[in-house]
């Protein structure tokens, strides 16, 4: 074990460690120091090291019978250097002291350091007190405590059973779920050291109807963090009722006129758009690319009045949500934009240090074999002062759009997303019902036309890919007037 004594780099191959191998706790606390203090001697600016542990499960119902059950254990570490600007990022599977050392020599040598001579000092790294975010929230629990595998297939045929009863035409019905299960550990050379445990759940229906020509297709999903118990409470009845019914409006409805209309969106996943399309713009890896409008934009109006925007990481059990982000930063609240005003930006260890934006607890990342970059958590466009009456109201001829669904974002923020449940809009009134509709823009022209915002904002989960992987985020919003925007259709 390490003393208060110096180390000399000689002495390591003989240094014997005791660490935890099931648990990251205070026992690996000695070698991860010895390891930044010996990064610190080659030469690195900074070093930073993270430790994961990972266990995850999925499983697919298809009609009456699961067609697959897909258990993934992990276990590994990634080890990212930093030389003045540059940086480099290496990842392992060998937990062991030696196999972290090898990781370590591997970045420094990429950035043309080396591991400092035999009777070289290796300074003391004095890291913080552990911040055991897991063990605060009783957190160790929740893996036992989650749906065994024939639980989760029980509750998965019983949800696609109900869905057969509630729908009309079907050609296909699915029902999906995964637990992702996540102890982290996170050292520093500026002294962090925390840990966390993070348990990631989502379920949902997806259901194709056919009838003749006419085609619907319907997917919905709930998604949930820190609820051992959040598969057992999913009330799939109501998710079937839901998108039964919407698959049975849409089978036969006309499909939309292409032009420019004023549209209202509808809350919960309606919120993907502003994140598609205006906040990976606001996150510090798009200033270093240089492919944001808004890179020189904070302080000044980049939406409408009525538009403000959040993006934070401790809203209870959202699909978003952590205790610390993969840097170790503790979560926080970022406010984006306020009545149209950019306020702040996203920003991670690097992309503070290279903007100088101040870091906002986003450093996130899929998993040990990503280094961290700046990545959204839960954002949302916040309430606002009208009714969803009013907006309604003030359309005279326009498109609900009530489902969204797939789409692409350009680098700079031109998007296209198709909607999945459309209806027309009439004198105020919702009519008919619409496919095939495509809504088109750039984001900071639409930015621009959001012109009312209702209070009845709602939160979705949600898929994010970027530079560091695919991450879990929560988008939301109220309902919402767009003044006009493209739509494609026939």
């Amino acid at each position: 074990m390490l003393t208060s004594t110096l180390l000399l780099s000689n002495q390591l191959p003989n240094l014997q460690y005791s660490s935890t191998p099931e648990r990251f706790d205070e026992t690996w606390e000695a070698p991860l120091a010895t390891l930044l203090g010996l990064g610190r001697a080659a030469g690195a600016d900074f070093i930073e090291l993270f430790l994961e542990r990972r266990n995850y499960i999925s499983s697919l119902a298809e009609d009456d019978t699961i067609t697959s059950i897909s258990p993934s254990l992990a276990t590994g570490a990634g080890v990212r250097v930093f030389r003045g600007k540059a940086d480099c990022y290496v990842s392992t599977n060998d937990l062991s002291f030696s196999g972290l050392k090898a990781a370590l020599e591997k970045g420094l040598s990429i950035l043309g350091l080396q591991l400092p001579a035999p009777n070289a000092f290796i300074p003391e790294i004095n890291l913080e007190l552990l911040r055991d975010y897991a063990t605060k929230r009783g957190k160790d629990s929740w893996l036992p405590l989650c749906s065994s595998i024939r639980e989760m297939g029980e509750i998965l045929l019983d949800g696609t059973a109900y869905l057969k009863q509630k729908a009309n035409h079907i050609q296909s019905r699915r029902a999906s779920y995964f637990r992702d299960w996540q102890e982290v550990l996170v050292a520093a050379s500026d002294g962090t050291f925390a840990r966390d445990i993070r348990l990631t759940q989502s379920v949902g229906f997806n259901l194709l109807c056919a009838d003749g020509a006419n085609r619907a297709s319907i997917g919905e999903r709930a998604g949930n963090t820190s609820d051992a118990n959040f598969l057992r409470t999913w009330d799939y009845q109501q998710a079937a009722e839901q998108i039964s019914e919407s698959a049975g409006k849409m089978l036969y409805a006309d499909y939309v006129e292409s032009g420019t209309y004023p549209i209202i969106m509808a809350n919960h996943f309606g919120g993907v758009i502003f994140h598609e399309a205006c906040g990976h713009l606001l996150e510090t890896t798009q200033i270093e690319r240089n492919t944001t409008p808004f890179a020189d934009k904070k302080g000044e109006k980049i939406a409408h009045e009525s538009l403000t925007a959040w993006d934070e990481g401790r809203a209870d059990n959202a699909f978003g949500t952590i205790d610390m982000d993969d840097e170790g930063m503790p979560a926080q609240r970022t406010l984006l934009i306020e009545k149209g005003v950019l306020k702040n930006f996203l920003a991670d260890r690097t992309g503070s240090s290279r903007t100088g934006h101040p870091r906002t607890g986003s450093g996130r990342r899929q998993n040990y074999t990503f280094a961290a970059a700046s990545r959204m958590r839960n954002t949302y466009i916040a309430t606002g002062d009208y009714t969803v009456e009013e907006l309604f109201a003030s359309v005279d001829k326009g498109i609900y759009c009530k489902k969204m669904g797939g789409g692409s974002v350009g680098a700079t923020g031109q998007f296209n997303f198709s909607v999945d449940e459309a209806y027309l809009i009439e004198n105020g009134k919702i009519t008919k019902p619409l496919k095939g509709a495509t809504l088109i823009g750039e984001a900071k022209e639409i930015m621009n036309k959001i012109s009312m915002c209702s209070q009845d904002l709602e939160i979705a989960p949600g898929f994010c890919g970027s530079v560091s992987g695919s991450i879990y985020t929560t988008v939301g919003q109220p309902h919402i007037k767009v003044d006009s925007i493209t739509v494609g259709g026939r």
